[in-house]
């Protein structure tokens, strides 16, 4: 219904008709027409559908008829667009609470076609990019709440470990308290009652290899590696180090969700390979050479699974079908790369119909590249454009890279020519291949340098690029390149290589620590191999890098090759890399040394002992005088430190004898060398205080004379603390008089004795039984006994204390053992005291004091061992320190002593 402002409205407008309708004349030419309301609005939807039509813009007809041509509904789209919601920028907001639709915005019949289609693309992207914003702040934030989900289980399993490996850790001194068994010096324990040489794992494998931490499992596997080189290079046996290592890694299998471009399984293959383990390498090519060449196939290797990755990814493109050979492997592959250039030569049925696409080169390049190197020699001789290039390409081969001057020179003349003339309108990118196998035979310096400067994109990856520069590498002998030299095309060598590649940070290798291994998998490549290793020991992360380095050491140090290829420093000599090298094996041996797994410390002892005197070849004695010094001083030292550990006897001489059933005799094979090694050790053993140890290597090696005088010496040390009242003193005392029982006890059975050893024994038996008679008179002394004391007193042959005996005593002490020299003092003492303690009733014990007075000043002045006269009736007075020096200048006059 209308409202009334409508009806009033419309009121007023048939009022001015009426009186328009009255003014106006009646024509004939115009008759009056009535109309209704209805029939008005009828015609002037009437009207104005003709006018839209009319007016319609040749574009918008233009589009419809295109639509309609594609078959595509033009109102249909109009009526999708139409209800296109816009949801971008600002108007986010407005949509979410307005519902704002796209006709709110930009109404669809106020634009052309281009101006709605550009309009919805706009707002199109605008979604797509906050889109992709709202997901990349979901995703972020997914990783953090799991990164730091990852930390807290590490946190909580690196705990668990550490309270777990508490427990397992080895003791060094467990063999008293765990098996409640006293070691004497005297008695010997078997090898397999040692808790800490037992022949059984070692103690690093005690819990579960799955539930250890990646650092100890790789220790474990590695070291049964060590073990099982050390076994052989002693036996003389065959054995590829590096094989087996990369074996080892491998049944861990931690590359499995690696992600990481580099891993440490592809630097063990590379490892391996410039080792030579697998390959056969001309016999003429130095070891330098054979590096590189070692290094140059690692890479053609790592091309050869790129290829087959590509072939298997693109299968219906490679059309490989039933032939499996490697020029159709290649060509399989040309198939996939070259795709977008037409017709192949090797797919052509009729070159008349339609030229094809010449890939000679690029067939030879990836040959060469892929390490197919026989197919690429077909190749170059069977086609026409290479024909010039096959005899070059083969002599390249044949030689392992070291052409003639003369080829050289022409190929660099070919690459010249090639650089001079530049890039020509029409020729394919491919053929640069061509200007890349030149440079590589030419090996010219100015060439190479020319093309990479020229033409900087031709490599897409670093491995590209180092395999070309590996095979440019020369490394002839001097005067044999003149040809060349004379021209001023230098041969392109490792030196320069390095050279480049170090003139970047390891940062940039490894793109700021995301991609680690990629700096000491490139250093490898250019034959740098102690920086490699030095770079890799430095770590100490989760991935345990510097158990791979130690062992990675080891192989480089066995094949003797650390100096090849120079590196960082070009101040190292031979011994300075072979020792850099050993220092790193000494340090991870050590590690076991502090845990007590003195097994296998010993074995990377060994390796390190090796490393320095020039790996495989010390073992049989094949390297110059100078490693074999080398290896012997090392090895002695790295044997003495593990002897002088807790139960260090029983693993290196076994439970008996010197040596011959225990491990030294596994490195030190010669009976002299084993005796003069324990005699050294047993003096060093004295110097640290270590006297249980130097008496068990004493007896060991047969010095029994010397075993005794260490023991006397120990009762003499001990005697003297007892007398001062240390409380150690009384059960050192009884273990030591022990042992020196049962060392006399086995000296009457020991076989081939000279007679000045029995000799020596005998007097080292006269000392102990003195210093036994010294430790009763203390002991008598102790418990009140006194009388008994100094009647033992007076019995000692080498004190003239009886009062019964003569006042002159002449060199009573010239043949006295220091070691009881050391115990008169306290024993004279000792006998004043009881003499003040016992009634004198016959003035006896008055001559015995005033003697054991006199002799107990000369003691602690230190000029016994020199005729002394004593008178008793009237005494001369004399200086102590006066008669001291008359001493020291030889007078042997008498010398009298006024007791004060």
């Amino acid at each position: 219904m209308a409202s009334d402002t409508d009806m009033s409205s419309w009121t007023d407008l048939l009022h001015s008709s009426s009186k328009l309708v009255e003014q106006a004349a009646p024509s004939a030419q115009f008759p009056p027409l009535q109309r209704n309301l209805d029939q008005l609005e009828a015609l002037s939807k009437k009207l104005k559908s003709k006018t839209l039509r009319t007016e319609a813009p040749s574009q918008a007809i233009a589009a419809t008829r295109l639509l309609a041509r594609e078959g595509i509904n033009a109102e249909q789209l109009a009526r999708d667009l139409k209800s296109f919601e816009l949801k971008f920028g600002v108007l986010t907001v407005c949509t979410f609470f307005f519902k704002t639709t796209f006709e709110d915005v930009f109404p669809t019949e106020a634009a052309s076609v281009e101006e709605y289609l550009q309009q919805v693309h706009e707002m199109a992207m605008i979604s797509a990019v906050q889109e992709a914003q709202k997901d990349n702040v979901r995703s972020f934030n997914d990783y953090m709440m799991s990164v730091l989900e990852d930390d807290w289980q590490k946190e909580k399993r690196d705990f668990l470990q550490s309270l777990s490996r508490i427990s397992t850790l080895p003791r060094t001194n467990v063999g008293n308290s765990s098996t409640g068994v006293s070691h004497q010096p005297g008695q010997m324990v078997s090898v397999a009652s040692s808790p800490q040489v037992s022949s059984g794992p070692s103690r690093m494998e005690l819990a579960p290899l799955a539930d250890k931490p990646l650092v100890e499992k790789k220790a474990a596997v590695y070291g049964e590696v060590v073990k099982n080189l050390n076994n052989a290079r002693q036996r003389g046996l065959s054995f590829r180090p590096a094989t087996a290592f990369k074996s080892a890694y491998e049944s861990l299998r931690l590359d499995a969700s690696g992600g990481k471009s580099v891993s440490m399984q592809k630097i063990w293959h590379l490892i391996q390979l410039l080792m030579g383990e697998g390959l056969t390498v001309q016999p003429n090519v130095s070891k330098k050479m054979s590096l590189v060449i070692g290094a140059r196939r690692h890479l053609e290797w790592g091309h050869e699974k790129y290829v087959m990755e590509t072939i298997q990814s693109h299968p219906a493109q490679a059309a490989l079908g039933g032939s499996v050979g490697n020029l159709q492997r290649i060509r399989a592959f040309l198939r996939i790369r070259l795709r977008d250039f037409g017709v192949l030569d090797f797919d052509s049925s009729d070159a008349r119909r339609q030229p094809p696409v010449d890939t000679t080169w690029q067939q030879i390049y990836f040959c060469l590249r892929t390490g197919y190197y026989n197919e690429a020699r077909d190749v170059a001789m069977s086609s026409r454009v290479s024909h010039q290039f096959a005899p070059q390409l083969t002599e390249w081969i044949d030689t392992g890279g070291i052409v003639s001057p003369e080829t050289a020179a022409a190929a660099a003349e070919e690459c010249e020519k090639m650089l001079r003339m530049g890039d020509r309108v029409g020729r394919a990118a491919y053929d640069k291949k061509k200007l890349l196998l030149y440079a590589i035979i030419s090996g010219s310096r100015r060439q190479i340098d020319r093309l990479l400067r020229e033409l900087p994109t031709l490599f897409n990856t670093i491995e590209d690029f180092l395999w070309f520069k590996l095979s440019a590498v020369r490394d002839s002998p001097a005067g044999s390149s003149s040809a060349v030299l004379n021209e001023g095309l230098l041969p392109y060598s490792l030196d320069d290589l390095q050279v480049y590649l170090n003139k970047f940070e390891p940062s940039y290798y490894t793109k700021n620590g995301k991609d680690p291994l990629v700096y000491p998998y490139v250093l490898l490549l250019s034959i740098q191999l102690l920086p490699a290793a030095l770079y890799l020991s430095k770590d100490m992360g989760d991935e345990g890098y510097n158990v791979d380095a130690t062992h990675i050491s080891i192989v480089l140090a066995d094949y003797a090759v650390l100096t090849e290829g120079g590196g960082a420093d070009r101040k190292l000599g031979m011994m300075d890399a072979s020792a850099e090298a050993s220092s790193i094996i000494r340090q991870y041996g050590s590690v076991y040394l502090r845990h007590g797994n003195l097994l296998l410390a010993l074995e990377y002892y060994a390796q390190a002992a090796a490393a320095a005197g020039g790996g495989q070849l010390s073992w049989t004695g094949r390297a110059n005088a100078d490693q074999l010094r080398q290896r012997s001083v090392m090895l002695k030292q790295l044997l003495m430190e593990l002897l002088l550990r807790d139960d260090g006897i029983y693993l290196l001489l076994g439970p008996r004898g010197a040596g011959e059933e225990g491990e030294l005799g596994r490195f030190l094979t010669d009976g002299n060398s084993r005796h003069q090694f324990l005699l050294e050790a047993s003096r060093q053993c004295q110097e640290a205080g270590l006297y249980d140890k130097s008496i068990e290597i004493q007896r060991r090696v047969g010095a029994f004379s010397a075993a005794l005088d260490t023991i006397n010496k120990c009762l003499s040390e001990a005697i003297c603390a007892l007398s001062r009242g240390r409380l150690d003193g009384e059960s050192r005392t009884a273990g030591l008089i022990q042992s020196g029982n049962e060392l006399l006890e086995t000296f009457k059975y020991y076989p081939e004795v000279s007679l000045q050893e029995r000799e020596n024994v005998l007097e080292q038996q006269t000392v102990l039984r003195q210093l036994e008679t010294i430790l009763s008179i203390h002991k008598l002394a102790r418990l009140g006994h006194h009388i008994d004391a100094l009647r033992e007193v007076a019995k000692l042959p080498f004190l003239p204390l009886d009062p019964r005996a003569p006042d002159i005593a002449t060199n009573v002490f010239q043949n006295l053992s220091p070691h009881v020299q050391a115990c008169v003092p306290d024993l004279l003492k000792v006998a004043l005291q009881c003499l003040d303690s016992v009634t004198d009733s016959d003035g006896s014990l008055r001559a015995l004091r005033t003697k054991g007075l006199l002799w107990w000043k000369c003691f602690k002045v230190g000029i016994y061992g020199w005729e002394l006269y004593c008178d008793s009736g009237g005494i001369w007075r004399q200086g102590l320190d006066e008669a001291r020096e008359v001493l020291q200048k030889g007078n042997r006059s008498q010398v009298v002593v006024q007791l004060t």
